[in-house]
């Protein structure tokens, strides 16, 4: 690996990180991001606050792989002691916020875009998508730019993984259920009780076991996380609202998840959306077995990536660890980001080259 493209990387991830970021507040870094690749001669397309930018030879016959991370950021734990606009370099580590989740991905990933950029032996084609909103799973990141992209053979989703395969990703559905009762007084036998009604279903969700199980993600888990009813002590109440996170394998599509549960509970079940979709990857893809050969580990992710916005067959690796994502003064490790760099790269070059 060529050391300037880990110097670069490590100057470009340093900037990013001094630029507040906040989810649908990305304006800032997509410029930084925008500024780098332009003084690298690379042509960008930007659409709000997405980047993304095409291989120097990219010939239209050929299949297309992305390269995509995202520069949105979680806002800071209260516990921070350092600033988490202030990159710091301290014991082999750059301590930032979005230095682990996910800047080190997206500037190794930029990195390894450029290494290829003008190589005219290619494969396939390259596109780095550089987007917004992740954090927040928003329509204005990676969905807004999907169809922009065009025809996509494959991806490689930038997040934290120690640099291991990710090649199941569970995906998210948000149930809001109502369970309907009749409203009384307390104080006599009247009315149906919407809480008791609620509470058979409950049971439902706590304890259901879909058939159907995925080799690395395991069964589906279903949560009762919130729950509200009733208006004042004495008052039988009507109505009884709770929600269920759901997070769904490649064992099932969410239209399906959604008829098996409708079928089982008498509450009204009404989901916020079924866009966040699980993901799964063949192990005898070539740029999984790529992986392979290079001592990577192949495991499933129980968290939420832009996977789940993908229609593609889609790979989640990255340098840094996503036990570290979201927690008071996050790091990268150097090491990590440079080794980031080039396990990319040797994991790219016998897919995509002739």
């Amino acid at each position: 690996m060529n050391n300037t493209l880990y110097q670069d990387a490590l100057s470009l991830l340093q900037k990013l990180i001094s630029i507040q970021s906040f989810s649908r507040e990305e304006a800032g870094t997509a410029e930084a991001i925008t500024q780098f690749l332009q003084a690298k001669g690379v042509e960008i397309h930007r659409k709000e606050n997405n980047v993304w930018a095409f291989n120097k030879h990219h010939n239209p016959a050929l299949p297309t792989v992305l390269l995509n991370s995202h520069h949105d950021t979680v806002k800071p734990h209260p516990s921070w002691a350092f600033d988490p606009f202030t990159p710091t370099v301290q014991d082999g580590k750059l301590i930032g916020l979005g230095s682990n989740d996910a800047g080190g991905c997206l500037v190794s990933l930029i990195a390894t875009f450029l290494h290829f950029y003008d190589r005219e032996d290619l494969t396939y084609n390259l596109v780095v998508a550089a987007t917004a909103e992740e954090e927040i799973s928003g329509r204005n990141g990676i969905e807004l730019v999907y169809p922009e992209l065009g025809e996509l053979e494959f991806a490689i989703v930038g997040e934290p993984t120690q640099m291991h395969l990710a090649v199941a990703e569970k995906g998210l559905m948000v149930l809001d259920c109502i369970a309907h009762g009749q409203g009384g007084h307390a104080a006599r036998e009247e009315g149906v009780n919407a809480i008791y009604e609620a509470l058979s279903d409950i049971e439902w969700f706590r304890t259901f076991r879909f058939p159907k199980e995925s080799s690395f993600l395991g069964p589906i888990k279903m949560s009762v996380t919130v729950i509200q009813a009733g208006s004042q002590h004495n008052v039988v109440p009507d109505q009884c609202k709770y929600t269920v996170d759901v997070r769904m394998t490649d064992a099932y599509q969410p239209e399906e998840v959604l008829s098996i549960i409708r079928e089982h509970v008498k509450s009204e079940v009404t989901p916020r959306s079924t866009r966040l979709r699980p993901s799964s990857i063949d192990q005898n893809h070539p740029i999984v077995q790529s992986g392979v050969k290079l001592g990577r580990n192949l495991y499933g992710s129980p968290t939420t990536s832009d996977q789940a916005l993908l229609d593609i067959p889609s790979l989640k690796i990255g340098p840094g660890d996503s036990a570290r994502s979201h927690t008071a003064d996050e790091y990268l490790y150097l090491s990590e980001l440079e080794e980031g760099i080039a396990l990319y790269i040797q994991l790219l070059t016998p897919v995509i080259t002739a």
